[in-house]
């Protein structure tokens, strides 16, 4: 394929990957927006970033077998479609003020991302030049990035209200009063997903209106990518390194949705931060850099191989983590905030890791598995909420991606490794 053919292609693909964005980085605005409008503990919270994530668990390999059967672009079209759909279900959610709605709104949005990621992952890194496939990943992930900064900046302005009501406040109203105040809290988010909506609309009427070419098959003889979903299997983890790119990938994902899910609360706990001062911390500061993370991650491979650079960054990640549980003030909040820098790389890194040396067809099924991988998004989450209501302490509970970032080292100084 010339550059020619593939440069809008490859412009539209890249937009998809700020889209999902959106999705993981209004959770971290969602989490303690919608904790206060239906009074949960931090366990019962993170339920939001449990169905955002399950939904890849879940979603990944019909839509992996989905893109064998109809190709890419069928596959981003339907993704786009249940994306639409999922951000149009928290209106009635947030009017019936209903937290399952809620979550099964937010279930259908990552449904639709999941399609997105199975597709764009995998197409993005066949759209040129395989030995250019990582930094092509690297560089479309950094739109990721993008939307990573202008999600938590947007819904701390249009989500968050800053009223941050005591126990001892809540307890004092009225039934009538508080009745009206949890109702003006959830229905800060119509709005937010009304444009959302929309936008994601717009984008589906440009990729219907554009022809995208399917990739090309290597000279192994596999079979067209309309024609083969009868061939999914679970051969490709005789690939070691692909194996533990699987494993690698749930435990980063997990830290990285941990890390940002519970900012907000953390922020308060070790520095008595407001949840809107919080939110712009986050999207100015932490997600800038994560931003500029994957630019720079992007720049620096083509000069230290990825994963020399996994490994570095994933000690880093360890180290920061570990002075953000053990210090208090500032120097524990701006520890926090300088990881996403460091952890920017790593999706994408794993993910073009875990699939090189493998054939077209081989790669779209891996895709499936690495995708569902991000369940650790799922369960991480929820593993630090119940440190946290265990030992009342959300800053004991960064332990937890801590630990994760320790596999992710591992990967890189010697998971990665291609053998049979």
């Amino acid at each position: 394929m010339s550059k020619k053919s593939t440069l809008i292609p490859v412009i539209l693909v890249t937009s998809l990957f700020f889209l999902w964005a959106l999705l993981h980085n209004l959770n971290p605005i969602l989490i303690p927006h919608l904790r206060k409008a239906f009074s949960l503990d931090d366990f019962q919270s993170s339920l939001i970033d449990t169905s955002a994530y399950i939904s890849y668990f879940v979603v990944a390999i019909p839509a992996g077998l989905y893109m064998q059967r109809y190709g890419y672009k069928r596959g981003i079209l339907l993704g786009l479609i249940l994306y639409a759909l999922g951000a149009l279900l928290v209106i009635p959610a947030a009017s019936e003020r209903s937290y399952v709605f809620f979550l099964a709104a937010i279930f259908v949005i990552a449904a639709g991302a999941t399609f997105l990621e199975t597709v764009a992952n995998p197409y993005i890194s066949i759209l040129g030049d395989k030995e250019n496939a990582t930094q092509r990943l690297n560089f479309a992930q950094s739109f990721n990035g993008l939307g990573a900064v202008v999600a938590p900046i947007l819904g701390g302005k249009f989500i968050l209200s800053g009223i941050e009501h005591s126990p001892d406040e809540l307890a004092a109203m009225g039934d009538t009063a508080l009745n009206n105040y949890l109702q003006s809290e959830a229905d800060t988010v119509k709005i937010p997903y009304l444009v959302i909506t929309a936008v994601v609309l717009l984008l589906l009427l440009l990729f219907i209106f554009t022809r995208l070419p399917e990739g090309n098959d290597d000279d192994e003889g596999v079979n067209d990518a309309h024609t083969v979903g009868v061939n999914f299997s679970f051969k490709v983890f005789k690939y070691s390194h692909f194996t533990w790119a699987v494993i690698s990938q749930f435990f980063y994902v997990g830290a990285q949705v941990g890390v940002g899910s519970f900012f907000i609360r953390y922020a308060n706990y070790v520095a008595n931060m407001g949840e809107k001062n919080a939110a712009y911390l986050f999207g100015s500061v932490a997600m800038v850099g994560f931003m500029l993370g994957r630019f720079s991650g992007t720049f620096l491979m083509k000069y230290v191989k990825p994963a020399s650079l996994l490994a570095v960054y994933g000690l880093l990640c360890v180290l920061l983590c570990l002075l953000a549980v053990v210090s208090s003030g500032d120097v524990a909040l701006y520890a926090l905030v300088a990881v996403p820098f460091f952890m920017s790389i790593m999706y994408p890194t794993i993910f073009s890791l875990g699939i090189k040396g493998l054939s077209n067809e081989e790669t779209k099924i891996a895709s499936s598995f690495l995708v569902m991988a991000i369940i650790g998004g799922a369960i991480i989450p929820v593993l630090m909420g119940l440190v946290s209501v265990a030992v009342q302490s959300i800053q004991i509970a960064y332990i937890v991606p801590l630990l994760c970032f320790l596999v992710v080292l591992y990967y890189g100084v010697k998971g990665y490794k291609l053998k049979i």
